[in-house]
C-alpha cells in the first residue's frame, strides 16, 4: 500500500507548499480535488497542468488522481430530467479524464451526492439509468488513458441512491467497463452493518481506490473507527493501491491531521 492525502485539506495553501509538507510529512502521493484548482478545469492549459504535476514530482509526490469531481462548476448533474443538463455533465466528466491523466493520476472517484439526487417525481430506476448513461463515455475515455473511474458509495442522508459497496457492485455489473470500478471509504462504509474487514474480504476485487477517514469525519485517529483492525484486513487482502487520507471536518489543523493520520494508518502494518 502507498499513503497519500487529499489536498483539500490544506485550505488557503499554495500548491507548492502544500505538496512540500506532505512530502516532508512522510506521504507518497496527493489526491486532488479539482475544485481546487479551477471553477471549471476546462481553463487549464497544457502550461498549467503541466506546472502542477511538476511542482508534486519536484516534492516527490505522485498525483494520485482527482475526487470530488462535480461541485464545480454549478448546475451539474448526472440525473437531471434534462437531457441538456446531463449531456453537459457527461462531457464534463470526460474533460476531468482528461485532466487526470495530465497529471498523472490512475484514480477517480465520483461522489458528488447532490449532482446524482433522484429528482423528485423519479423513481430510484430512472436515476441509476441516467446516471450509467453518463458515465460511460468518460469510462471509455479513462480506458484510452489508463484511468480507473470508481462509483462512490455514499449512504443517506448523503445520497439516495449507490448507498453501499453491494449497490456499487450491482451497478459495477451493469457497466461491464473495464475502467469502471468501485472504493472502499471507511467512513462511508462505516454506516454498513457488515463490519469493515468483512466488507475488504467480500469486495475487495471491487474496489480500485481507499479513502481513510474517521466514522465521524475526522481524520484516522481522531475517533473510534478501528484502523487496526481495517489497515490488516486490507493488507491480508492483498490491496497494494494508494489509501487516501480524507476528511471533511478540519480540526485541529492541516498539520496535525496529516502527521496523526498516516501514523494511525502505518503503526497496525508494523505490528
Amino acid at each position: 500500500m502507498r499513503f497519500a492525502i487529499c489536498n483539500e485539506t490544506f485550505k488557503g495553501w499554495s500548491w507548492d507548499a502544500t505538496c512540500r509538507f506532505v512530502a516532508e510529512a512522510g506521504y507518497e502521493g496527493i489526491e486532488i480535488a479539482p475544485f481546487t484548482l479551477a471553477d471549471d478545469v476546462r481553463s487549464l492549459n497544457a502550461t498549467a497542468r503541466q506546472r502542477i504535476r511538476t511542482v508534486a514530482d519536484s516534492a516527490g509526490l505522485s498525483i494520485v488522481g482527482l475526487h470530488w469531481l462535480l461541485v464545480a462548476p454549478a448546475g451539474l448533474s448526472l440525473t437531471d430530467a434534462d437531457d441538456g443538463v446531463r449531456g453537459q455533465t457527461a462531457r464534463y466528466l470526460v474533460d476531468l479524464v482528461e485532466l487526470c491523466a495530465d497529471l498523472g493520476g490512475g484514480v477517480m472517484v465520483l461522489g458528488s451526492p447532490k449532482q446524482r439526487r433522484i429528482p423528485e417525481g423519479d423513481t430510484r430506476e430512472v436515476a441509476q439509468d441516467r446516471f450509467l448513461a453518463g458515465v460511460r463515455p468518460a469510462l471509455d475515455a479513462a480506458l484510452a488513458r489508463g484511468v480507473r473511474l470508481c462509483l462512490e458509495p455514499l449512504p443517506p442522508p448523503e445520497a439516495d441512491f449507490l448507498l453501499n459497496l453491494r449497490e456499487a457492485a450491482e451497478l459495477l455489473d451493469r457497466l461491464n467497463h473495464p475502467a469502471a470500478a468501485t472504493i472502499l471509504d471507511v467512513k462511508s462504509a462505516s454506516a454498513d452493518e457488515t463490519p469493515i474487514p468483512e466488507l475488504i474480504a467480500r469486495h475487495i476485487g471491487r474496489f480500485a481506490h481507499v479513502h481513510a477517514n474517521d466514522a465521524n469525519r475526522r481524520g484516522p485517529g481522531f475517533g473510534q473507527t478501528d484502523f487496526d483492525a481495517i489497515m490488516p484486513a486490507l493488507r491480508d487482502a492483498g490491496y497494494d493501491g494508494w489509501v487516501s487520507v480524507e476528511v471533511f471536518d478540519y480540526t485541529p489543523d492541516p498539520r496535525t491531521i496529516a502527521t496523526t493520520g498516516l501514523a494511525t494508518l502505518k503503526r497496525p502494518l508494523s505490528q
